[in-house]
């Protein structure tokens, strides 16, 4: 009998559909980039990053540059509630909703280092399909926990249940490297009430420990006879042992960190100090009060208060929620990502609180709310939320990107050429992206648009190259380099004769590659295209081509030499009008 293997996973309607995203380039826009008009000290950060477009291509397009580099990721997607928010269409068909945010998932996991962690706030609606969905993509193994979070304190009376919590799951890129970087959180009101100093000891304030454990894995050096300092002489309740050796626990004695009570006749405690507690902290706990991390409510309030003429968003998280997610997962200067920023709140937190950020918005709100706070953050004119808490100032900046145009588009003809939107160096830097290079042109050398390694380059040109520029270019490479030429076509036939070259046509070389043309892969049912169309589009791209190549193949990761100079034979010309002087 065979042994099939199986595994267990989540299925549904559309599962095995995946789009073929293609690698868009980042677009700044100086006019709504902005910063301080100062420095307020060395810890300032102004390489932040906000991108207005589709999340899903513009997390294909931060890929390249920061794949493995992401340290903390939030994201509170759409609920699929059905209760049709005012600044998201939030009513998604169930299985619809789990292939949009698998897609984003997969990009968002190959984006975390190592000891990265990614948090995900969602309800009851979602909230155990997206559990076994996210096993499926991070692995079960890297589940680190779910926080129930208090997010109102009022009780609703008009519906059955009251409904006062929402979960934020807790996924690692790799469990045990997130276990040995998280942060504790800082000693509680609650905490701190119970450290006192009733010795008047020295060394502060302490809180005492049982000084006996369970007996279940003791040595037989823990069971002896104590002598109180009253002179009492006492076993271990019964079960238990002491915690301590006998010679360790007089060491203990001696330096004054066991405690018997005002008379010295009680039960021996161990002295926990409150200054090596707030060094240690305290473990993080999965249920999280609004009294510690606010609610929806007060995040409301907060942002009318901050941007009075702005439309109300509907589900704010409070800034202290957010505060406590980053000082778990990262550090000052690490990088937080959020890819449906809704008012800003991940990236004021972040930016208050000295980390790196990256955030993506596709609503208009992106003008309206987000930057008008960031503004008003860097500005320091924001008092609300955790200022006060973090002590912020003001100070840093952020750049402003909006995706790029697609890179093909159809003629009158119907037939794909490059976009007419892209210049010299858009298409320079969105090949790179293709091919799997480091966009870096070189100020001396014409042909050096990007590399791949210190002797691996790439050379982007909409020129026809004869066989005496090939030459030119094979010369000036030399023997120790390597080129990959991505030009509009080329009158050579043997292209043997160039062994440091590696020569392709565009767009011939990317044309089966990609979706190409597709904006919009949010979470709005009416944006999505039919299967029908998307048969069509793939059909078209197909045609002489042959067979699509799977998802995998549109990673951008550079190929070895022989690869490029197979893949590089082509037997027709494809004459695509110079738009570049002959260098």
């Amino acid at each position: 009998m065979a042994n099939h293997k199986t595994k267990l996973e989540l299925t549904w309607i559309g599962k095995e559909n995946r789009p073929k995203l293609e690698p868009r380039i980042l677009v700044e826009d100086p006019a709504k980039s902005y910063h301080a008009p100062f420095r307020t000290g060395k810890a300032d950060l102004f390489d932040n990053r906000l991108i207005l477009g589709d999340n899903l291509l513009a997390l294909k397009a931060l890929e390249w540059e920061f794949a493995g580099k992401i340290k903390c990721i939030y994201i509170d997607p759409p609920y699929n509630t059905g209760s049709a928010f005012t600044h998201y269409d939030d009513g998604v068909e169930h299985s619809l909703w789990l292939s949009l945010i698998r897609d984003r998932l997969e990009l968002l996991q190959r984006l975390l280092s190592k000891d990265g962690s990614i948090w995900i706030s969602i309800d009851d609606n979602e909230a155990h399909y997206l559990k076994v969905l996210c096993d499926e993509t991070f692995g079960r193994a890297n589940f680190v926990a779910t926080m129930i979070w208090e997010k109102r304190k009022s009780r609703e009376n008009r519906r059955v249940f009251s409904f006062n919590h929402d979960y934020i799951l807790v996924f690692a890129k790799d469990k045990a490297s997130f276990e040995a970087v998280r942060n504790p959180v800082e000693l509680s009101r609650d905490v701190l009430v119970r450290y006192k100093n009733p010795d008047n000891d020295p060394r502060g304030p302490w809180q005492s420990v049982s000084a006996n454990a369970q007996a279940g894995h003791a040595t037989p050096s823990q069971f002896y006879k104590l002598k109180l300092p009253s002179g009492k002489v006492i076993d271990p309740p019964k079960g238990r042992c002491w915690l301590y050796t006998k010679e360790r626990m007089q060491e203990e004695i001696t330096d004054g960190n066991v405690w018997f009570g005002p008379d010295g006749d009680s039960v021996p405690r161990i002295k926990k100090f409150l200054k090596n507690s707030e060094d240690a902290g305290l473990t993080p706990e999965t249920i999280w009060p609004a009294d510690e991390v606010g609610t929806n409510d007060e995040a409301k309030k907060g942002l009318i208060e901050l941007l009075p003429d702005a439309p109300v968003f509907d589900n704010l998280k409070p800034e202290s929620l957010l505060q406590r997610v980053v000082h778990i997962a990262t550090n000052p200067g690490d990088f937080v990502l959020d890819s449906f920023a809704g008012s800003g709140t991940t990236g004021a937190v972040a930016h208050k609180m000295g980390r790196r950020w990256i955030m993506v918005e596709l609503g208009e709100h992106c003008h309206t709310h987000i930057i008008p706070r960031l503004k008003k953050v860097i500005d320091g004119e924001d008092k609300g939320g955790i200022t006060e808490a973090v002590g912020w100032k003001g100070g840093g900046g952020f750049r402003y990107y909006r995706l790029g145009p697609s890179l093909l588009q159809k003629d009158e003809f119907g037939n794909w050429i490059i976009s007419k939107e892209y210049n010299p160096s858009m298409l320079a830097e969105a090949m790179c992206k293709m091919e799997g290079f480091t966009y870096a042109p070189s100020d001396t050398v014409y042909w050096q648009h990007g590399h791949s390694t210190e002797t691996d380059f790439i050379y982007v040109t909409t020129q026809t190259l004869t066989r005496e520029q090939l030459q030119k270019l094979s010369d000036e490479v030399g023997e120790s380099r390597s080129l990959l030429v991505m030009c509009g076509a080329f009158r050579v036939k043997n292209l043997d004769e160039f062994p440091n070259l590696t020569v392709k046509k565009i767009p011939k070389a990317v044309l089966s590659r990609c979706e190409w043309g597709h904006d919009d892969y949010s979470l709005e049912i009416a944006a999505l295209p039919l299967r029908s169309a998307i048969s069509d589009q793939q059909s078209a791209i197909g045609g002489e081509e042959g067979n699509q190549p799977s998802a995998a193949s549109s990673q951008r990761k550079p190929r070895t030499k022989a690869e490029r100079r197979a893949s590089a034979q082509q037997s027709s010309l494809f004459d695509f009008p110079a738009e570049e002087k002959k260098r």
